[in-house]
């Protein structure tokens, strides 16, 4: 009887005895780990990048921020904020406090060649009084500040809660190079999530 079979080739044709190739169940099991360690390395540095050139979170520390943000809230900054468009006006901006370079968050209250003054606890920009409907009314001090004109490339910041908030009237105009980026978001407590105003 012929062994070979029809149409094929002797050297395609296994040998009668010769066992099925199969993998090595520790190779396999090796290559799957690989995966999933290749995965997880992945997700990381896809985090980290997205925190460190995109969005990061910030938890509040004090009080200065009240009524619009609590210490102990949390929330999202948008890093690209200010690579790609000016500060406004309003924005709560996270940034590198001048001189001690401390992560700090205010609110701006003014940008370049805007002329600030505190008349009795009241903002004045550019000799108009500001109308600020976020700021607690009875956590005003009745201090007097300035005035003052923000020079070019920087922001006037300020507290929301002026009798207890360390800015813009302590540490002078922020360098637009020191801004971090602009809140999103408050993402904590659950109850309070939304854009602050």
């Amino acid at each position: 009887m012929n062994d070979r079979l029809e149409g094929l080739p002797p050297a395609m044709v296994a040998p009668a005895h010769a066992k099925p190739r199969t993998v090595a169940p520790a190779a396999g099991a090796r290559r799957r780990w690989l995966t999933i360690g290749l995965l997880v390395a992945l997700v990381v540095l896809t985090a980290t990048a997205l925190r460190v050139w995109v969005a990061e979170p910030f938890a509040i520390p004090s009080e200065s921020m009240a009524p619009t943000l609590r210490g102990g809230d949390s929330v999202l900054v948008d890093k690209l904020a200010y690579r790609i468009a000016d500060p406004h006006v309003g924005d709560l901006a996270v940034f590198h406090a001048p001189g001690s370079g401390e992560i700090t968050l205010k609110r701006i209250v003014a940008v370049a060649g805007d002329t600030v003054g505190i008349e009795d606890g009241v903002l004045y920009v550019n000799g108009k009084r500001r109308v600020e409907s976020y700021a607690d009314p009875e956590a005003i001090d009745s201090v007097f500040f300035g005035p003052v004109e923000v020079p070019a490339g920087a922001v006037f910041a300020l507290g929301d809660n002026r009798g207890d908030s360390a800015d813009s009237r302590r540490f002078g105009a922020i360098s637009t190079a020191d801004l971090i980026g602009r809140v999103r978001a408050r993402v904590w407590p659950p109850n309070r999530w939304g854009l602050p105003r």
